[in-house]
């Protein structure tokens, strides 16, 4: 690649939408070559308007440290494959937000990352039994230090006062949870993010919305088309990011690349319960999840959570999952209906066929009114009463359908997939949860697809981004208290 001025429109390095993910590259990229020049195109007026906003997502920095959908049963014994995956990606985050810090490049950390604690909550008899063998399954991992477990109600009511306070005492409850655990505020670190690449030359242009994607030789012309004045204007990059959330989907087969053939979306859309009752606000101070409904998609385990954003603690209980055909929350109406093809039909169908159970979910939670979400609420908050709280509605995801073979034709992803051609010059980020916490691990796998003949030459900066990589942290329990603490300090979360 040759450089650029960043004026130009042409440049090496075009990365579509302003979001967590494409800033998290966008970084990435010029700390490895800060010669390629970088243009970042955003179809709003502001970076972090979707999916990467604090109250459009639940902020949890995913650990799974809480999450209990990471933490499956099957036949009987309790699978912690996902949850310790999952834990070593986001610790691959806290370096790389560590090196950030250190070097300069970001300040203030706990303007998107503050300490609260991570809980896990069972009711009845048989989530009791489950959460007490998911501790003795993750409380000896290294990567899950010092957590603890109770069913003393005692004990419960005083490390959760807002959940005890008028519970029945004959229900049976449990608790297994970590001091460790963090809240993060993805729509500020996207803006640290994009503020320092701005100040490194990176181009963004706001209110520009990508219209296609075309093959130019050996890069890519990207049409673009200013929403304010109508006027279309066209990038030529040697290499192109789409981190459009719902849109990547679409402007990756706009630029007729095979390996997205087949592929098709599916929006889920949600709501929240947010309190507005500050003294109960000031009550509650974790992130408490609890178990699924059957059939209902990860994204909307409930929980009880603490947020900290732009300074101020609120309390959210959700997510209740809607349904909407726009593939964004500022999107079209015929966002789905845009994206059906011919080549995606079979996997649309093989899904619906496939997927009764989150059919069901979804038309029971539409049908919910104001009341009986509260009702669901006194689940966690017996006490809850609708005039201390208001709904809000969530941020968009589109899940990932991947093509498959007879007779399934259609898998539907509840995770992150990632898209590139075979020359590695086109790539893109599809799926949701938890894409934003694991995103510079996610971008470091598009590295090594699309760069690989760099990497031997990156690599020492990429040890010194993140120390860890190529290496388990799992496996190296020295290393991981190396780095655990390291970033404690440099993200400043040994706070009282």
């Amino acid at each position: 690649m040759s450089s650029k001025t960043a004026a130009s429109d042409e440049v090496d390095v075009a990365l579509i939408g302003a979001g967590v993910i494409s800033a998290t590259l966008s970084t990435m990229l010029k700390e490895l070559e800060p010669s390629w020049s970088q243009m970042i195109i955003e179809r709003l007026d502001a970076p972090a308007q979707e999916s990467s906003s604090a109250w459009n997502n639940a902020g949890t920095g995913h650990s799974a440290l809480c999450e209990l959908n990471y933490t499956p049963e099957k036949n009987g014994r309790i699978d912690i494959t996902k949850a310790v995956n999952t834990n070593e990606k986001f610790q691959v985050s806290r370096q790389f937000w560590s090196h950030l810090v250190e070097s300069g490049q970001i300040d203030n950390p706990e303007d998107f990352i503050n300490p609260v604690p991570h809980v896990s909550f069972g009711r009845g008899e048989d989530q009791v039994d489950y959460l007490h063998r998911r501790f003795e399954a993750l409380s000896p991992h290294p990567l899950f230090p010092n957590m603890r477990i109770t069913d003393d109600r005692e004990e419960f009511i005083e490390k959760l006062p807002l959940m005890g306070r008028g519970r029945d005492p004959k229900e049976k409850v449990a608790i297994s949870w970590t001091d460790a655990g963090t809240d993060i505020n993805y729509g500020a670190l996207t803006r640290k993010y994009i503020d320092n690449a701005q100040r490194n030359g990176t181009v963004v242009r706001y209110g520009h919305e990508v219209l296609k994607i075309r093959a130019d030789g050996a890069g890519w012309k990207v049409y673009h088309k200013n929403r304010h004045t109508g006027d279309t204007k066209v990038v030529k990059a040697r290499f192109v990011f789409v981190g459009a959330g719902g849109y990547a989907l679409d402007l990756l087969r706009s630029s007729g690349i095979p390996e997205v053939k087949g592929f098709a979306g599916f929006p889920v859309s949600g709501m929240w319960l947010r309190c507005t009752n500050d003294e109960l606000v000031d009550s509650h101070a974790a992130k408490v999840y609890g178990k699924a409904q059957i059939g209902a998609p990860p994204m909307s385990v409930p929980h009880l959570d603490t947020r900290v954003i732009d300074g101020k603690k609120g309390l959210l209980f959700g997510p209740f999952a809607g349904w909407t055909p726009k593939f964004l929350k500022f999107g079209s109406y015929l966002d789905l209906f845009r994206s059906i093809r011919p080549d995606n039909i079979p996997s649309y169908l093989g899904v619906a066929a496939q997927e009764f159970g989150l059919t069901k979910y979804l038309v029971t939670e539409l049908l919910k009114n104001f009341d009986q979400r509260i009702e669901a609420l006194r689940g966690y908050v017996p006490s809850a009463e609708g005039k201390d709280w208001e709904t809000v509605v969530a941020g968009q995801r589109v899940q990932v359908i991947k093509p498959t073979r007879a007779p399934r034709f259609g898998s539907l992803e509840f995770g992150t997939a990632l898209v590139n051609n075979a020359e590695g010059t086109i790539a893109g980020l599809l799926g949701a949860s938890p894409g934003a916490s694991i995103a510079p691990a996610a971008l470091l796998e598009l590295l090594e697809r699309c760069f690989g003949d760099r990497m031997i030459a990156w690599g020492d900066k990429i040890k010194e981004m993140i120390p860890s990589y190529g290496l388990k942290l799992a496996d190296n329990h020295d290393l991981f208290e190396e780095q655990w603490e390291r970033s404690q300090k440099a993200l400043n979360l040994e706070r009282d």
